[in-house]
């Protein structure tokens, strides 16, 4: 698509329901993929089954997710009947990370570089073989790095001179209370940790249950400073 393109397609789908957004994403891509990880993204694969059944799905498998994270994806493969793709990190880099580093050197160090190592490149080789992909992004879960993200845009991060690559957030509009509503009326599946405080949910180490009225993404990388709490799976909502 070119630049003329993706700025139409920005106006045509601006603060649109999120099933015109999928509806308009899986007809414009063969070659598309739903990224999920938590309750956003299940809504998502529950809104796009009723549009397309054949529908591509692939969760991060960092090595580090909590039990109840891991019966979840379980949860959702046999709800649904869809294959969901896990995606590892490379072997030999891993191993070579924790060796210099041991296992809990984001304490010390920042997030950043696990998350490089664990999710980013997974994501980026998973990212190069597609023409698109669908995230459960939401405007509200960060006031400092996804209030400008628009319904369709052009990946910075992943996109290359040779390839580039479509992303679209059909939940950005939407509250937390909007996705839990869809979530009660439908009987979606959610992670249990829910049940246990937890609002946003990334790997064990890195996450805990939030206080009534924090915020959710206070309980993500707690020991950070700074509202900018990014993986890097969303690396271009950074500005400097």
């Amino acid at each position: 698509m070119t630049t003329f393109d993706i700025e139409q397609l920005q106006t045509e789908l601006d603060r649109k329901n999120p099933r015109v957004i999928l509806k308009k994403a899986l007809e414009l891509f063969d070659n598309i993929a739903i990224s999920f990880s938590g309750a956003e993204d299940v809504v998502l694969i529950d809104m796009a089954l009723a549009i397309r059944k054949d529908i591509q799905v692939f969760s991060l498998d960092t090595g580090r997710l909590h039990p109840e994270t891991y019966r979840f994806i379980e949860k959702v493969r046999k709800h649904y009947g869809v294959d969901i793709e896990l995606l590892t990190p490379d072997r030999e880099v891993l191993d070579r990370f924790v060796k210099n580093k041991g296992l809990f050197s984001f304490y010390q160090d920042g997030h950043q570089e696990c998350c490089g190592i664990r999710k980013v490149e997974p994501l980026k080789r998973k990212l190069a073989h597609l023409d698109a992909w669908i995230t459960g992004q939401r405007k509200d879960q960060s006031l400092d790095t996804r209030q400008a993200v628009p319904e369709a845009e052009i990946d910075a991060a992943f996109s290359t001179a040779g390839h580039q690559l479509v992303k679209f957030n059909p939940l950005l509009n939407w509250s937390s209370a909007q996705v839990w509503d869809h979530i009660e009326a439908y009987q979606v599946p959610y992670n249990e940790l829910h049940e246990k405080g937890f609002i946003s949910i990334g790997c064990e180490p890195c996450t805990r249950a939030v206080l009534p009225n924090q915020h959710e993404r206070a309980g993500r990388w707690w020991w950070e400073s700074g509202a900018k709490k990014e993986c890097g799976l969303h690396a271009g909502n950074l500005k400097e």
